[in-house]
């Protein structure tokens, strides 16, 4: 327990005991010898008493003169603490008595009541100077008498007592100065310590200002001192840090800020690429497809092929930028519905097998009849990238999409056989323009962004993304999407075939411009008939299909033009498909109310062209029949 105390407390301790030791020694020596000296000075006295009264009683007992000896017993009496005095012949007749000794008294009788001292006495003749000169013998051995003597022993222990209360009251008030001085000598040794550890428990709060009251000398000096030297030093480096830190934020700050305004400058460069290539960019798309639909030779198809796979690159790189920029400004809106997975899978297979084929690759697909709960639209973008990065930089053998159900939701996995990834660039490989085997920045590896929108596309949709791989064993890229109940009585749609837009009366909505010419030209070599809006007829056979390819930021207009134009008669279910150059979440939204079907410039012919032949080639549906 006692190494649990504290400084003070030890040091009353250690001062306290060794003071009260010495002081109950000598009050306990003082008093015992007080004692001694009062018990011997009473037995002193009443010997003195008994010898005195034996030789003054001497010639009366040869008188045989009984009063003198009463006279003698009672002027003793009138000593202290005297009880009684008797004296008895050698026959053991009482001669004299006086006070409250008991008779017969006897040495052997104990007294009676309170404490008492008997002492016995016999009285012997003393020899004559006579006798002592003549050398005639010494006196007899035998007593005249005997005398009793009793003293009362009450007053020696009252005395007795008052000197154990005496010496009690001078212990009580030597502890409690000991203790008084010992708590002054703790406080004098133990106040510095506490002073100092204060000052540390302060210090190590934060209260750099707290400094140790300097007293005393030697080592508590010392202690303090040295104390005070380390807060002050403790002081300083902790203002020298603060500066730092301080110069530290203000530089992120100014960086953070800077590059908040090179990221701005970014999306304003980005979106004004956006309305200056696009448009363009599209153009040059219909102009290719519809010239690479006519009777050209050799060299003149070679130089056709060659321009569409440039103007595609260019689609694809700057469908990409515009992507990465659509997510950072957080543009994008999911729109969560469920829909058949696995045809969703067949026809990202379908997209990419001549692709792989190219390459030399097998691609296959496993997975069950399933339906997923998510935006499909965005994560056909996901499952595209990671499809297009695994043929891109997989030099031989197979790749294969898997799909199967954990719990509640689907893993959809995207397996190839190329060199793998190393663990610590499995990381880095989702930044922006990062890509391992493309030191040279070929643009025929693209930008390095399609595992940038992967993962902010899984990060806006919630749905975990995962990556196993080692160098040497290929890669293994998954995703999770929650699982849908299946659909039942759903009814396969009889569509017409890809050729068949013969007849097929296009609406076309849009402004004189080289990007209307190729689309109009581009619909005409497909056998489409072009109407004008402007100039269609009323009571003229309804159009099959409306398109809208309005200008830049333009696309509320052409929803309003699509309500016009549906309010005629006969063209209440005319289907619409709007051209937007960066469709936004309020676009789509006010598309899907209108029963109209968005798509991004510039569009590539394949996706118009599939597009139009689900919307043409869908028959009429009887309003009792679900659809």
């Amino acid at each position: 327990m006692i190494e649990q105390w504290g400084v003070r407390a030890r040091v009353t301790l250690v001062a306290f005991i060794p003071m009260l030791a010495l002081a109950a020694l000598m009050t306990a020596t003082h008093t015992s010898l007080r004692l001694s000296d009062l018990d011997d000075a009473l037995r002193a006295r009443a010997q003195a008493y008994v010898r005195q009264t034996a030789a003054a009683s001497e010639y009366a007992l040869f008188a045989d003169d009984r009063r003198t000896l009463q006279q003698m017993l009672e002027a003793l009496m009138h000593e202290d603490d005297m009880i009684g005095l008797a004296i008895v012949g050698r026959d053991g007749a009482l001669l004299a008595r006086a006070g409250t000794l008991a008779l017969p008294p006897s040495a052997d009788t104990p007294p009676a009541a309170a404490r008492r001292l008997r002492i016995v006495e016999p009285i012997r003749p003393r020899p004559l100077p006579a006798d002592e000169a003549t050398g005639l013998g010494a006196a007899s051995d035998d007593p005249l008498a005997t005398l009793y003597l009793e003293m009362s022993l009450e007053r020696l222990d009252r005395r007795r007592a008052e000197l154990l209360w005496i010496a009690a009251g001078w212990m009580t008030v030597v502890a409690a100065g000991s203790l008084a001085l010992a708590r002054r000598m703790s406080r004098t040794v133990s106040g510095p310590i506490r002073n100092v550890a204060d000052t540390v428990l302060s210090i190590g709060r934060g209260e750099l200002h707290r400094r140790v009251p300097v007293s005393g000398g030697g080592s508590l000096r010392a202690l303090a001192d040295g104390v005070n030297e380390m807060a002050e030093r403790l002081s300083i480096a902790h203002a020298s840090m603060s500066r730092q830190i301080e110069e530290a934020t203000a530089e992120l700050r100014a960086r953070r800020d800077e590059a908040e305004r090179a990221s701005i400058a970014k999306s304003r460069f980005l979106a004004a690429a956006s309305h200056d290539l696009r448009q363009p960019l599209h153009a040059l798309g219909l102009f290719l497809s519809e010239l690479s639909q006519q009777q050209l030779d050799h060299r003149s198809r070679q130089l056709t092929d060659k321009l569409t796979l440039s103007a595609e690159a260019m689609d694809g790189l700057l469908d990409s930028l515009l992507d990465i920029s659509r997510l950072d400004a957080g543009a994008l809106s999911p729109v969560l519905q469920s829909f058949d997975l696995r045809e969703r899978l067949e026809r990202l297979i379908d997209g990419q097998s001549a692709a792989a084929t190219e390459r030399g690759l097998e691609l296959r697909l496993r997975c069950p009849p399933c339906r997923a709960h998510t935006d499909p639209l965005l994560l056909d973008r996901i499952l595209n990238n990671l499809l297009a990065n695994a043929i891109r930089y997989t030099p031989s053998g197979r790749i294969l999409v898997a799909c199967r159900r954990r719990g509640t939701h689907l893993r959809v996995e995207v397996r190839d056989s190329g060199p793998g990834i190393a663990a610590e660039a499995q990381e880095i490989i989702f930044d922006e323009f990062v890509q391992l085997d493309n030191p040279e920045r070929s643009h025929d590896k693209g930008l390095g962004l399609g595992l940038a929108i992967v993962r902010r596309l899984t990060d806006l949709l919630r749905l975990p993304l995962a990556l196993r791989s080692r160098p040497g064993h290929g890669a293994v890229f998954a995703v999770e999407v929650p699982a849908a109940a299946p659909a039942y009585g759903a009814q396969r749609r009889e569509i017409r075939a890809l050729d068949s837009f013969e007849g097929v009366r296009v609406l076309l909505a849009d402004e004189a411009s080289a990007e209307h010419d190729a689309l109009a030209e581009l619909l005409a070599a497909w056998g489409c008939v072009i109407e004008d809006a402007d100039t269609l007829a009323v009571g003229a056979p309804p159009p099959d299909i409306l398109i809208a390819n309005p200008r830049a930021r333009e696309a509320s207009a052409a929803l309003a033009q699509l309500t016009r134009l549906r309010a005629r008669p006969g063209l209440g279910a005319l289907p619409a498909i709007l051209l937007d150059e960066a469709p936004t979440a309020d676009n789509q939204a006010q598309a899907r109310a209108a029963g109209a079907h968005l798509l991004a410039k510039p569009v590539r012919p394949a996706r118009l062209r599939a597009l139009m032949h689900r919307l043409v080639g869908v028959p009429a549906v009887p309003p009792d029949h679900p659809a």
